[in-house]
């Protein structure tokens, strides 16, 4: 989730939401930039919850096909005949392009307007999808996903950005609850439409299946979204985005190369990782002079970000990192097919639609601290029962695990963010939101990375099986005798308990940095007027 920058468009100068004068519609002629808070009483009312509406749906179009992808890997691998860390580049394509376009959605938000952008966004998701449809290869696919990850990157941070100048900065935690929709339907939603569409159609529609919404989606942002004029912004810091947004690529790439190269040591994960890392330290160090820095480094001087940050970072690996393996286990130990992997892992999204809307709210009165906390022992709780999966676990066990995780998950992802956002000013709230998401994405990918690179170096090819097998599809395996298929599930589910072991005592490590978390109501700054998001 991100948060666009501390624009200065009409929006973010006027906009007000004065619900008592205006009869609950957004008033984006008003000046001043407050809410009637009195008027409103703190809830989410129509105006907003009529472009919340609008988002969502845009922010559900990018998240779903984030999880619908992750269940049609083994697919792509028979497809194109490929290797898992291959296919995996599908996923990591898309979050290479989604970090390297965050730096850049806030100024440009102000520049062309946050509307005009969106709708950018929409446009460039779609043709992406498309694309990604008629891929003819492997390399295509993923050179597609990196197109349809430019326009998705931009989607959550500028929903964010139209919804916190809808709503004011009294209501940030509840904004985050409304946007964390898409990620409880994405969880549930995802990996059943995408089984569905592939068994009963192809893989191709797994992607065309973005068209139609899409349409949806440009046309009632067309109609409902204020209209917002561009204006002239900070001078945009060029230097620091030549620097970070090649940094971050490249970092990533270099990340993301080890699960395929086997070893760090290699050519393509040191030269990309180290030519990265050193344009990152060398936008550290630019950003500690520039006026106008792409991220603010001096944030860090705020305790409650600094906190946040931490708590996000560890998290993301951990969480992220095991995220991918759910379907994997279900579709390569349990022989599942795509669509009962995508019912298997419903729960989970249902444990953080009971828990995520109230942990806004009280994210709102009594602070993040104590929800964070709750929701990472809850994640830890369920993390440790796949830490022990075999190849006939009990499904009534994995399923009240992923129930018990997606709770966490919903006092977790959410509260975290709005800790780091709620005690800044109104300058300060969108670099720090710039921050919190490069952060979120870059963990996350270092974690996807580590935990592949653990899974695979854990499995390992049993006496009888043909070379290979350690990473088999189901028809490899209905060809092999029993003893031997016995004893290739049973190291193939030893590895996946492994990673998830690894996976767990890094969701205890995030407790750490959770326990310094407020856990009282956090005073609002004196400034009011509305928050603008990266």
């Amino acid at each position: 989730m991100t948060a666009p920058s501390e624009g200065s468009n009409a929006a973010a100068s006027g906009g007000k939401l004065d619900a008592a004068a205006s009869g609950g519609k957004l008033d984006a002629a008003a000046s001043g930039g407050k809410l009637d808070a009195a008027a409103s009483g703190g809830k989410l009312d129509a105006a907003v919850l009529k472009i919340a509406s609008v988002v969502v749906l845009g922010a559900i179009m990018s998240i779903l096909d984030v999880t619908v992808v992750s269940v049609a890997l083994p697919t792509f691998m028979q497809e194109f005949q490929a290797s898992y860390a291959t296919v995996a580049w599908t996923m990591t394509g898309y979050t290479l392009a989604l970090a390297s376009v965050i730096p850049l959605t806030g100024w440009a938000a102000d520049r062309f307007g946050s509307k005009r952008l969106y709708l950018t966004a929409l446009v460039l998701f779609v043709a992406g999808s498309v694309l990604c449809s008629m891929a003819w290869d492997i390399s295509s696919l993923i050179a597609f996903r990196v197109v349809q990850g430019l326009g998705g990157g931009m989607l959550m941070p500028l929903g964010m950005t139209i919804m916190t100048r809808a709503a004011g900065p009294h209501r940030v935690g509840r904004v985050m609850a409304v946007l964390g929709i898409p990620m409880l339907l994405g969880p549930i939603g995802g990996p059943i439409l995408g089984g569905w569409l592939i068994e009963s159609a192809s893989w191709h529609w797994i992607f065309l299946i973005n068209l139609p919404i899409g349409i949806v989606a440009l046309i009632t942002a067309f109609v409902v979204l204020p209209k917002d004029q561009p204006s002239k912004s900070e001078s945009f810091d060029f230097i620091g985005m030549l620097l970070l947004s090649p940094g971050l690529a490249l970092f990533l790439f270099g990340v993301s190369s080890i699960p395929e190269a086997g070893t760090i040591a290699s050519a393509r994960v040191l030269v990309n990782g180290l030519i990265g890392l050193a344009l990152i330290t060398a936008f550290v160090f630019h950003a500690l002079r520039a006026k106008n820095a792409l991220v603010d480094l001096y944030l860090f001087r705020n305790r409650q970000l600094t906190f946040a940050v931490l708590t996000m970072s560890v998290f993301a690996i951990g969480f992220f990192g095991a995220g991918l393996l759910f379907p994997s286990y279900f579709l390569q130990v349990r022989g599942e097919t795509t669509l009962s992997a995508g019912l298997l892992l419903a729960p989970q999204g249902l444990g953080a639609m009971l828990t995520m809307p109230i942990a806004g709210q009280l994210v709102d009165r009594i602070g993040p601290g104590k929800i964070v906390m709750v929701g990472l022992t809850l994640i830890t709780a369920g993390m440790a029962v796949f830490t022990q999966v075999g190849v006939d676990t009990s499904y009534g066990l994995l399923l009240g695990a992923l129930f018990v995780m997606g709770m966490g998950m919903g006092c977790t992802m959410m509260p975290t963010m709005t800790a780091a956002l709620q005690t800044l000013t109104d300058q300060s709230i969108a670099r720090g939101s710039t921050l919190m998401n490069i952060v979120q994405q870059v963990a996350g990918s270092i974690g996807t990375a580590t935990m592949s690179v653990i899974l695979t170096s854990q499995m390992v090819t049993p006496p009888g099986a043909p070379e290979g097998a350690a990473t088999p599809d189901a028809d490899m395996v209905a060809q092999l005798p029993p003893e031997v298929q016995q004893s290739l599930l049973s190291s193939l589910a030893d590895a996946f308990g492994t990673t998830f072991l690894v996976a767990t005592c890094v969701m205890v490590l995030a407790l750490i940095p959770a326990a310094f978390l407020p856990r009282k109501r956090a005073e609002l700054p004196a400034e009011g007027t509305p928050v603008v998001m990266h």
